[in-house]
């Protein structure tokens, strides 16, 4: 039998009152995985008054959502939503860029779907 790996991987840094959050999802992500991370992301922006939270998520390894963690990612967006600027999605899967328009209209920052790493970040560090 083989063991699949999943779950997510999370760094922040805050530069005054940006923060720069970048996400690796592995596998299939369960309601498990967003049990752990939402507390570190609710936390991390709690104590920052309008932060403004660039992200870049590296979906290369991500192979979707169970449904209950489908809902949880949903509501990480309603809830935080207002405080992304600027989402870089590095993929290279179709379906993860109609994830990405889709997310769009949950968040009042621009997403954007990319399939090279650089030009992600590269476009995550403009002003």
């Amino acid at each position: 039998m083989q063991t699949k790996k999943h779950g997510i991987t999370i760094g922040i840094q805050r530069v005054e009152d940006e923060f720069f959050v970048s996400l690796k999802a592995i596998g299939k992500l369960t309601h498990a995985d967003y049990k752990k991370i939402t507390p570190i992301i609710d936390s991390s922006l709690a104590s920052i008054k309008d932060p403004k939270v660039k992200l870049f998520l590296d979906a290369v390894e991500f192979e979707g959502w169970e449904l209950r963690a489908a809902w949880d990612d949903f509501e990480i967006g309603l809830k935080h939503g207002n405080e992304f600027v600027k989402i870089a999605i590095y993929g290279n899967k179709g379906w993860q860029e109609m994830s990405a328009k889709i997310g769009s209209w949950f968040t009042s920052g621009t997403i954007k779907y990319f399939e090279d790493e650089q030009e992600a970040l590269s476009w995550l560090s403009e002003k």
